[in-house]
């Protein structure tokens, strides 16, 4: 996992409707500077005027620093983030941002496929310009509820035309059969994959090699169960001051942490952005997120506090 890079104070530029109920926002340092740079699959924290924290693909071109562009969907029912981002957010405010941090970054491969639906066309777009750049093989299936929906269509088939299969649900009469196009994935492919949940699922259950597939989530599925004799309170040791804070059942991690007054950054508080992550130097995390590998969980290095808890009677973390 990426550590978290500086924040830093961007002016938003310019606001662009890239399809039916999408913004992009064009982020620039005040003072005209070169941003730092960022590869495929990277994301920002924006802290929004409202206090409220919501994290976004960064979906520009990673070669042009000159600034760095995000694209929102306006949720139905957004919980401030992307209404505030469509309603108030205009040319000129300046806002803080934290980022780029990846997740999902591109992995060397024979072959790539992205598979993108709806929003999740932003990490996935950045790939292809990299990719087919790289003279890399790769293939898209882009699929969407409707053409008016699907951000970035004009771009993607000026980059790559016959490369870039495009579904509309509205017009092809439903969903896409993903066999069609999973089943032509062979050894030395890796699949990228990012959008709805169902998507998510579809492309996990279709596929031969779960080995090969890589997700990004912008909802968590289903909450990780606790373990066999239910949750159990227990104790963090903030290695920097020494504190000790005391995390009941029926209370986060991030809450309690919160309540004892450390200022822990946090976005989703499902366990998929990474925003929370936090260095343990002791003890043994129940790992509920979904962003680390089964590796990274047994190494034991880090945990997302908004979801995880202890299975020991106290974890130590770096925090002052």
């Amino acid at each position: 996992m990426d550590t978290k890079n500086d924040s830093r104070e961007l002016r938003v530029s310019q606001l662009t409707w890239e399809a039916e109920g999408v913004l992009s926002v064009r982020l620039t340092a005040p003072s005209g500077a070169v941003l730092p740079p960022w590869e495929p699959g990277a994301h920002l924290a924006l802290h929004l005027p409202n206090g409220i924290v919501r994290e976004f693909s960064l979906c520009s071109d990673p070669e042009d620093l000159s600034g760095w562009t995000v694209a929102v969907l306006r949720e139905p029912n957004s919980r401030g983030g992307s209404a505030y981002v469509h309603l108030e957010l205009r040319p000129g405010d300046t806002i803080t941002v934290d980022g780029p941090r990846n997740n999902f970054a591109l992995e060397p491969a024979q072959k790539y496929l992205l598979v993108a639906g709806g929003i999740g066309i932003t990490p996935i777009l950045a790939m292809a310009r990299h990719l087919e750049r790289d003279g890399a093989d790769w293939s898209m299936l882009y699929t969407g509820r409707s053409r008016a929906t699907m951000a970035f269509v004009d771009e993607l088939q000026d980059l790559a035309g016959a490369k870039v299969r495009l579904h509309a649900d509205d017009q092809a009469g439903g969903p896409p059969s993903l066999a069609e196009v999973l089943d032509r994935v062979g050894h030395g492919t890796l699949v990228y994959c990012c959008g709805p949940e169902p998507l998510l699922k579809g492309v996990e259950e279709g596929l031969a090699d779960a080995g090969c597939l890589r997700l990004e989530r912008f909802k968590a599925p289903e909450p990780v169960a606790p373990p066999e004799g239910g949750d159990q309170p227990f104790d963090i040791v903030c290695a920097g001051s020494s504190k000790r804070v005391h995390v009941p059942v029926g209370t986060t991690a991030l809450d309690a942490l919160e309540q004892a007054g450390f200022d822990v950054p946090s976005s989703c508080a499902e366990g998929i952005c990474g925003t929370c992550e936090t260095k343990v130097l002791a003890g043994t995390v129940d790992h509920r997120d979904f962003l680390l590998t089964d590796d990274e969980k047994e190494a034991q290095h880090t945990m997302f506090v908004c979801v995880s808890r202890a299975l020991t009677p106290e974890l130590t973390l770096d925090l002052s």
